[in-house]
């Protein structure tokens, strides 16, 4: 059976038979106890640091002190549990781009939640736990002082003054304290729970607030997304690689067999007239696979750079291109992107523009923006959502941060721009 939170057992008839009660004094009592430990533990680091200060060894101390609250609130928000069963407290922390412990130290010291977790730390220390004593005294103490009344006559032998307000000297009146114990410690559980849950729902709201676990959520999405994004693209480069070592030398080599049979073949003989069109069609099944290999992943933006692959896609539309181009190096998932998104509105252009020209404009702007304009003097009134390829397109580049926007009013111009952050890995312009 699903444990419910504490709150929720709160309003119901069986609240009192049931462990919400108690999970709610269990997490009490572990608020002080922790609460405790945190002061006495943060008191002495504090002190230790300052005096290691003077001879400098206390230096590197201190900035670990401001990273004590990741445990600490880790531990509380598991913690919450307790009280509330379900959903579990998200941690807002993200997880560190590389390995190691500089990479971790230097992403805890930016992120907001660090500092947060350190103030609550601080607030668990000098006032939450204080807090947590007081209600389990009010409400738990003076009914633990009576119901222990019998108790505490049978070791004293004489006359005891119950919960330090009556004396009692017999047994019939200690038992009917301990029973007056009883029926004030039912009443005093409800208020204690409500406290129990208002201070776990203060934690969580410190420790692992709803937009942290939003904002968790989005990253671990843009990451799942740039891992496809990488994981097609080396997929991509692993079919361009085995269509170029295998299939197309297998063509190269049966191109040239053919050709060689051709001389063997009589001249005008029927043979050769079969010869020739199987050795023809072979060099067209050769040239086609070629095309496709370069519109896999051109080898000329691998090595030469986007500057480089767009003036080649260029010169192979099949409409006259100008180009304006001013590009260094950039990161290759920024160069792939850039490249695909103008091939493919060069086809569009060429299939439904009804254009005679077009114009590519690419800048590296502030060197931290890639920005790419295809325009065209055609009809307009191009639709991206309908079947032009520029939606996946679209979709590969807000990976990277970017954005693709397409204005064509009817008749025209219709301009595609594409923009995305980056910096250049290499400061020379491959093309002018």
């Amino acid at each position: 059976m699903v444990r419910e939170s504490v709150w929720v057992g709160m309003r119901g008839r069986a609240y009192l038979g049931s462990s919400a009660p108690w999970r709610g004094v269990v997490y009490l009592v572990g608020g002080v106890l922790l609460g405790v430990l945190v002061l006495v533990g943060g008191v002495l680091g504090l002190t230790l640091g300052l005096a290691l200060t003077l001879v400098l060894v206390g230096l590197p101390l201190l900035p670990l002190l401001a990273l004590t609250g990741i445990p600490i609130a880790a531990l509380e928000r598991h913690r919450l549990r307790i009280v509330d069963p379900a959903p579990r407290a998200p941690t807002p922390h993200r997880t560190p781009e590389a390995p190691g412990i500089p990479a971790w130290f230097k992403l805890r010291v930016k992120e907001q939640a660090t500092w947060r977790e350190l103030a609550y730390a601080v607030l668990l220390a000098l006032v939450l736990w204080p807090l947590d004593l007081l209600m389990l005294a009010c409400t738990l103490g003076a009914p633990a002082l009576l119901i222990g009344a019998p108790a505490q006559l049978a070791l004293d032998g004489g006359e005891i003054r119950a919960a330090k307000l009556w004396m009692i000297s017999d047994y019939p009146h200690a038992f009917a304290m301990a029973l007056l114990g009883l029926v004030l410690l039912a009443p005093l559980l409800y208020p204690l729970g409500a406290y129990a849950s208002a201070r776990a729902a203060l934690a969580r709201l410190l420790l692992a607030p709803r937009e942290a676990e939003l904002a968790t959520q989005l990253d671990e999405v843009t990451r799942s997304r740039a891992r496809l994004v990488d994981a097609f693209e080396a997929e991509r480069r692993r079919i361009e690689r085995d269509l170029h070592d295998g299939a197309q030398q297998r063509l190269v080599a049966l191109t040239m067999t053919l050709g060689l049979a051709r001389l063997d073949a009589a001249p005008g003989s029927p043979l050769a007239s079969q010869l020739a069109t199987a050795h023809d069609e072979a060099g067209n099944v050769l040239t086609e696979l070629r095309e496709l290999i370069r519109g896999i992943h051109p080898q000329v933006l691998a090595d030469y750079g986007l500057a480089a692959a767009i003036e080649d896609a260029a010169d192979r539309s099949t409409i006259p291109v100008d180009t304006d181009l001013d590009l260094p190096r950039l990161p290759e998932p920024v160069e792939s992107a850039g490249y695909f998104a103008t091939r493919e509105a060069l086809t569009n252009i060429a299939r439904h523009s009804n254009a005679h020209r077009a114009h590519i404009r690419a800048r590296h702007e502030r060197r931290e923006v890639l920005r790419i304009d295809v325009r065209d003097e055609g009809d307009g009134g191009a639709d991206p959502t309908r079947g032009t390829g520029l939606t996946g397109l679209a979709d590969r580049i807000a990976v990277l941060d970017g954005t693709l926007t397409v204005t064509s009013p009817p008749g025209g111009p219709t301009v595609l721009s594409v923009e995305i952050p980056c910096r250049a890995q290499y400061p020379q312009a491959l093309a002018d």
